[in-house]
């Protein structure tokens, strides 16, 4: 009898778990080949501030703040007093030209200019709303469809690499600009077909972490006179059909660009360079490097500003912007040059940095 008591308590706590390590998994990384998670544990890193997502604190610069360290802000406003017009040989000359750049992918210059990055851009894009609007400076600032198709972070990671060869080729030296007039770059890369989300340590937002900050260099080398780069991430993700870069990797690339930033204004502050984003020391080596228009938001959840993406923003892929997607892109990134204190006097006319 006693034997038979025993076996069904050894059976109980079998079943219960019994007799093994019993640990949580709430923060346990996942699985090696990183399934995407559900887009309903995502915050807008603007919304999400001191929180955390995975353990990763919110907030577009550090400490879950949407505010721009007072630093980086007085850095930042010396580079946009350094814009100013030049000739083709960098010299300055009050007739010349400044330019600010795309560089990156196809949704970057679907949203900037136009899919086949050739002039003239599409009325609803960046540029194309920025050609007809009055309070913009169309008389010292040159913009320039850098990105393309196809062109991931990879592509831009090296001063060598052939397509800062085609941007001089096909894109400045036919508008009668130089590699030396660059002054302003935004800045928007991804990587097609990710498969490994955070919080593991090999997790695709880290690969695109390293590319930006060798991005952010090779930039420096190819255009010498480049003051300033704005980034921004990816657009919402969540009708995507295909694995070119379904969430949580669009998501997640908005935490590449954060830490990227946060690498830059820790190695300010205190000389750390940033082991994955490597050496951003804007005296020398890297522009300096902020925060563009933030476009990631929940679908239909509107973010705090308003912000929604709907099914009718996209193509058919659910990855790439519609008109609707592009228009709502080019018209953020128009009213961020418009209203930001730390690009007023370079794009709009007769503006102010403060």
């Amino acid at each position: 009898m006693l034997r038979a008591l025993l076996v069904m308590l050894l059976m109980i706590l079998a079943g219960c778990g019994g007799g093994g390590n019993i640990t949580s998994t709430s923060n346990v990384a996942p699985p090696g080949n990183g399934t995407p998670s559900s887009s309903s544990t995502m915050v807008p890193l603007n919304d999400l501030g001191s929180g955390t997502y995975l353990g990763f604190t919110g907030g577009l610069y550090p400490s879950g703040s949407n505010t721009m360290p007072a630093q980086h802000h007085t850095a930042g406003l010396a580079q946009a007093t350094a814009i100013h017009p030049l000739d083709i040989n960098g010299n300055s000359n009050p007739g010349g030209k400044y330019v600010l750049l795309s560089i990156g992918m196809s949704n970057t210059t679907q949203e900037f200019c136009s899919a086949a990055s050739t002039l003239p851009c599409d009325s609803w894009t960046f540029m194309g709303q920025a050609a007809t609007d009055p309070s913009v400076n169309h008389t010292q600032l040159a913009m320039v469809d850098g990105a393309a198709g196809g062109k991931s972070a990879s592509f831009w990671t090296s001063p060598t690499a052939p397509d800062y060869d085609r941007i001089r080729d096909t894109q400045l030296t036919p508008q009668g600009l130089s590699e030396r007039q660059v002054q302003i770059v935004w800045l928007k890369v991804a990587n097609p077909n990710p498969t490994v989300s955070l919080p593991a340590s090999n997790a695709d937002a880290y690969t695109l972490l390293t590319q930006q900050g060798q991005i952010l260099r090779a930039l420096k080398t190819r255009y010498p006179n480049l003051q300033q780069v704005f980034v921004s991430s990816r657009i919402y993700a969540g009708y995507a059909s295909s694995t070119l870069n379904p969430e949580p990797y669009a998501y997640e690339s908005g935490l590449s660009a954060k830490w990227l930033i946060q690498a830059q204004i820790t190695q300010s502050q205190n000389g750390t360079i940033d082991p994955q984003a490597g050496d951003l020391n804007y005296n020398s080596i890297a522009p300096w490097v902020a925060w563009g228009p933030y476009l990631w938001a929940r679908g239909t959840t509107p973010r705090s500003d308003g912000l929604t993406w709907v099914q009718t923003d996209f193509q058919s892929d659910g990855t790439h912007p519609s008109q609707p997607g592009q228009t709502k892109v080019g018209g953020m990134l128009l009213n961020f040059f418009k209203s930001s204190t730390l690009t007023q006097c370079w794009f709009v006319a007769g503006g102010t940095c403060s």
